[in-house]
């Protein structure tokens, strides 16, 4: 783990509070703490897919509580991370669906932003708290549609409520940072990641997971905006990033505090398109098409630039986004021939680290 920069004795036996252990994010960087002797406790509401990472990991063995709540339940949030003492906190219980966002924007904003709120409120009622990292989205910044890449001091902005949402949980993480967290010893930060693929995603409207469930069932794959650009990352990237500023921040809080980029390099940075055409070429008997209904408006490129956190964390893209989808496909075939998802997925974190 030398080479990576994340120092495994750091969380041996360290006790972590993670909120939406039960998503895809969740589930990977559970059991990527779990794996280096950290003691989590996950606070999430019950797995929102079926088939679900959660449950094909067997997580539950390997946490040292799962408390299925509501992010937006103040009470039980600040009793359950009270009970769990933590010096580490990831917050990743969020509404994650652009679309979704569309059809429940008031639980969308509620969720996003007052349960990054209540999050906040509880950290600074413990003595243990130490860093806090809240994971938010690459679409938090005000899109106008220019071919620039995003930088961490470009405005923040949203047209549709999931990145509106987004960009208000950021505004509140700053403004608690000034507030009250500053000179208190605890670390705050966001982390800003791009679109992340990667095996045990069952999410409905996410490309991969719509492409691999098409593949099951021998239909085409329907793409809605197939010119759509976006920075593609295999989804161990951007947890390695949360987990260097939690080390960091642990250290150091007014240093490594604020908010950070997580992209990959502009080589892989593509087209809808271009992915599609990918998988298409690997996957025998794969096709797709133009999704023609209509469909709620989305920004048509995005980029980040990560020079803060290459320069600062030493954090850098280890796959490529071929590399990426080659080891999203893999660990959903060997899952459908019986090997157990833990197994492929510890394998895939040693891989990513040996890099």
């Amino acid at each position: 783990m030398e080479g990576l920069g994340i120092n495994k004795s750091f969380w041996q036996g360290r006790s972590v509070f993670l909120t939406g252990h039960t998503g895809f994010k969740g589930g990977w960087l559970t059991l990527w703490l779990a794996s280096m002797g950290a003691r989590v406790h996950g606070y999430s509401l019950s797995p929102p897919t079926s088939p679900a990472l959660f449950s094909e990991l067997h997580l539950d063995e390997c946490l040292e509580n799962s408390t299925i709540a509501d992010i937006r339940d103040s009470q039980m949030l600040s009793r359950e991370l009270g009970k769990a003492n933590p010096s580490v906190i990831f917050h990743l219980a969020a509404q994650p669906i652009v679309r979704k966002s569309y059809q429940s924007p008031a639980d969308t904003f509620s969720t996003n932003v007052l349960g990054s709120v209540n999050l906040f409120e509880a950290a600074l009622q413990s003595e243990s708290v130490k860093a806090v990292v809240n994971v938010t989205s690459d679409k938090c910044y005000q899109n106008l549609g220019g071919n620039s890449f995003f930088v961490e001091e470009d405005p923040l902005g949203g047209d549709d409520p999931y990145s509106a949402s987004k960009a208000c949980s950021e505004i509140v993480t700053a403004s608690y940072w000034h507030s009250f967290y500053k000179g208190s010893g605890i670390g705050l930060a966001t982390g800003r990641a791009g679109n992340v693929i990667g095996g045990g995603d069952w999410a409905q409207d996410r490309l991969i997971p719509d492409f691999l469930r098409a593949l099951d069932s021998q239909q085409p794959l329907r793409v809605r905006s197939p010119n759509a650009i976006r920075p593609w990352q295999h989804v161990l990237e951007p947890l390695a990033g949360y987990l260097l500023i939690a080390e960091n921040a642990c250290l150091d809080a007014e240093q490594w505090s604020g908010a950070w980029n997580f992209g990959p390099n502009e080589d892989d940075t593509k087209p809808v398109s271009w992915i599609a055409d990918f998988l298409t070429t690997v996957m025998p008997n794969a096709e797709w098409e133009v999704e023609t209904t209509n469909q709620p408006n989305e920004v048509s490129l995005l980029k980040l630039d990560s020079s803060k956190a290459r320069s600062m964390l030493n954090w850098r893209s280890r796959w490529s986004i071929q590399d990426a989808l080659t080891k999203a496909v893999e660990w959903h075939q060997a899952w459908k021939s019986g090997t157990p998802a833990q197994d492929i997925s510890l394998r895939q974190i040693e891989e990513y680290m040996s890099r």
